[in-house]
């Protein structure tokens, strides 16, 4: 291939993936809890495949095919992981609808590749006697195939967007630190998806050259002996962390609770207000969305959390976000203009 070819095909290739890439780091930049940004990521990633292809100049063709066939691969295991991690969590975890949905969601990617599959197959049984038939057939196989690979998009890009959501740079230097609590063990033992939390905030504020406010947040449940911000704050101590650099928050029973009563105790305080939170990694991107609505600033930090425990969460906190009205309007309207026009199309390029 001609040099000036190669360069003017990179060129075409860079053009969107850098517009692309550069629209995600604004929009990321501006506000990181939109739910806006999981969509530019998925943009911006799929913008990014071709420009890789056109590296190779020549062999685009031969490029593009391994990355369809590794994609294809790794399309076709995800099933088999998540059903796997599914039955992991069975057993460490219980059987509550919460702790299988790693297992129901890779149940339903694998109803959508069989129904891919059949969709490909029904045309060789076709024949004037059942023709329609088998139109009405391919029509729903693909209507089904087509609404769970929109849904898996929408949930890989959030999942990718969670991922990177802890890797953009933050400031240390912070007032004060919220911890968000968690289920205790036995009514008054801080668990480990808790401990690795308190962990966190105790990291963040070793690093902090001010060394800010913890605000250990949760209160009582029902079946607990002690609030959860009384057993975060004996851990604090139990690790080092001064009994005058702690504030118990003890009301709260949410997420957004946690957040209100919260700033309560910091507006209650003088001086700057510069504040983190940390949660699960799972969780930061719906605590800072929670952020928003409240119009309390902070920068989210994410905790450590078993690998096993990860998929499940995450999926938890998709289905938390689209079950809001707005969320699930926007899904819904997406779905919509995506799914349709799509099939539409390719069901007029089969029967030709």
């Amino acid at each position: 291939m001609p040099m000036g070819e190669y360069a003017s095909r990179i060129i075409e290739y860079a053009i969107p993936c850098l517009v692309l890439w550069g629209i995600f780091w604004a929009s990321a930049a501006l506000d990181r809890s939109r739910f806006r940004n999981c969509i530019y990521l998925l943009l911006a990633a799929a913008s990014t495949a071709p420009f890789i292809c056109s590296l190779s100049g020549e062999h685009f063709a031969g490029t593009a095919k391994a990355l369809s066939l590794l994609l294809f691969l790794l399309l076709l295991s995800v099933p088999f992981i998540l059903i796997a991690n599914g039955v992991i969590m069975y057993k460490r975890e219980g059987r509550s609808l919460a702790n299988q949905l790693s297992l129901l969601l890779g149940i339903a990617v694998a109803v959508g590749e069989i129904c891919t599959l059949l969709f490909y197959v029904f045309p060789y049984y076709w024949a004037e006697d059942t023709a329609r038939f088998v139109t009405a057939g391919m029509k729903a196989l693909l209507l089904i195939s087509l609404t769970v690979t929109y849904g898996s998009l929408i949930f890989v890009g959030f999942m990718c967007y969670t991922v990177l959501l802890q890797m953009i740079p933050r400031k240390r230097d912070f007032d004060y630190i919220i911890i968000h609590g968690s289920g205790l063990i036995r009514g008054k033992e801080v668990s480990k998806l808790l401990s690795d939390r308190i962990d966190k905030a105790i990291e963040v504020y070793r690093l902090d050259p001010t060394k800010p406010i913890m605000i250990p947040s949760g209160g009582r449940g029902r079946d607990e002996e002690i609030s959860e911000a009384e057993a975060m704050e004996g851990y604090l101590l139990a690790h080092g962390i001064p009994q005058e650099h702690i504030i118990r928050e003890d009301r709260s029973g949410t997420t957004r609770e946690n957040l209100i009563f919260s700033r309560k105790i910091i507006e209650s305080r003088e001086g700057s207000r510069y504040t983190a939170l940390v949660t699960s990694n799972y969780h930061v991107w719906r605590a800072l969305s929670i952020c928003r609505d409240l119009d309390f600033e902070c920068t989210g930090i994410g905790a450590h959390v078993a690998p096993y425990y990860w998929p499940s969460a995450v999926i938890r906190e998709f289905v938390a976000l689209i079950s809001t009205k707005k969320h699930l309007l926007v899904f819904a309207a997406g779905w919509v203009l995506c799914v349709f026009p799509l099939m539409s199309r390719i069901m007029t390029a089969v029967s030709q």
